[in-house]
């Protein structure tokens, strides 16, 4: 997805406390506050965080028109920059200042766990903002969405199997998975459990014990029946030897055009946005809706539904499951007509 400016409101401040750069975009507020993540890493410039806090707020309000929710999309990126070693007192200071600035929106946007934090960081953030989600389930929160992610993934995938292979059940496939972080191992485990030939790659060697293992920079090539990315984004491009590609991994495609070239070469991919919903439709669901845990979870399982219909639409269009997804959520995202 593009970077051109579209965005409703960008914040970009240096933290008081760390001195590290803090990004809040808010890309949308039509469907409702936006809602997204908070992402702690480093980058090499202040402007590739706030690049990715662009991307990914887009992102989110794709995520959630697609999944249905009335939420928009945002994001916060806390960007440390490269080579500051990151001290658990920088770290304390950085979500302090990320906390203040979000309370500064005031509930225009709400924000959750992303890549670098976690449910005990959104714990610590509620001493300077009420506007976080996913807190441990001690303290009334919701936990890691992890398992929701990986269970909407699945989903997905079933679907993507039903399209491709003519049935949803991955027993005897091979299917690779990139990334052994917190929703790639749920993936790996339930995917063996369902007699799947589970192949693994990550960064971490010591991650994949217990599976059959390929370098990172091999397996996005490697023959297989389905790939799942589950790591970085910006790692898709020519030379996908599977058929079906769908994981959780955010921003997936080096660009928006390879959608083009998956599709002429026979690949089905799954938008990263539609596949990766668990999370945040089971968060929402709970802690904003008032969901009980089977409600939400319900929930989490139309993502299959989802897929399908975007697969088949694709099918009988010509167009690629990225051009239909998007035009769904443009769609939800249209005002309302007018009565006058």
């Amino acid at each position: 997805m593009g970077e051109s400016w579209e965005h409703e409101e960008v914040v970009t401040r240096l933290g008081r406390r760390s001195g590290v750069p803090v990004t809040v975009a808010v890309h949308s507020r039509r469907l409702g506050p936006a809602a997204g993540g908070i992402r702690l890493r480093q980058y090499a410039t202040w402007q590739d965080g706030l690049a990715d806090a662009l991307r990914l707020a887009r992102g989110m309000t794709y995520k959630n028109a697609v999944a249905g929710l009335a939420f928009g999309g945002g994001k916060t990126v806390i960007a440390v920059p490269s080579g500051v070693a990151l001290t658990p007192a920088l770290r304390a200071d950085a979500l302090a200042d990320a906390g203040d600035l979000i309370a500064s929106f005031e509930g225009s946007y709400l924000a959750g766990p992303d890549i670098g934090t976690g449910q005990e960081d959104m714990l610590y953030l509620r001493s300077f903002t009420d506007h976080v989600f996913c807190l441990p389930e001690a303290h009334g929160g919701t936990g890691s969405s992890s398992g929701p992610t990986a269970r909407g993934v699945l989903a997905a995938v079933r679907a993507g199997m039903s399209s491709v292979f003519g049935t949803s059940t991955v027993a005897g496939r091979r299917v690779v998975v990139v990334g052994m972080g917190s929703v790639g191992t749920l993936l790996a485990r339930d995917l063996s459990a369902q007699g799947a030939s589970v192949v693994v790659a990550d960064v971490d060697e010591t991650r994949c014990a217990g599976y059959e293992q390929v370098a990172v920079a091999d397996a996005y090539s490697l023959p297989a029946d389905v790939l799942v990315p589950a790591a970085v984004g910006g790692v898709i491009g020519e030379g996908v030897r599977a058929p079906l590609v769908v994981g959780p991994a955010n921003n997936q495609l080096v660009s928006d055009d390879v959608a083009a070239s998956l599709n002429a070469s026979g690949v089905v991919w799954v938008p990263d946005f539609v596949a990766s919903a668990g999370g945040v439709v089971y968060t929402l669901g709970r802690e904003a809706s008032g969901l009980d845990h089977d409600a939400a979870m319900a929930q989490v399982e139309t993502i299959e539904e989802t897929v399908t219909t975007l697969l088949a639409a694709s099918a009988a269009h010509g167009a690629t499951p990225l051009a239909e997804a998007l035009a769904l959520a443009e769609r939800r995202l249209a005002p309302a007509p007018s009565r006058v």
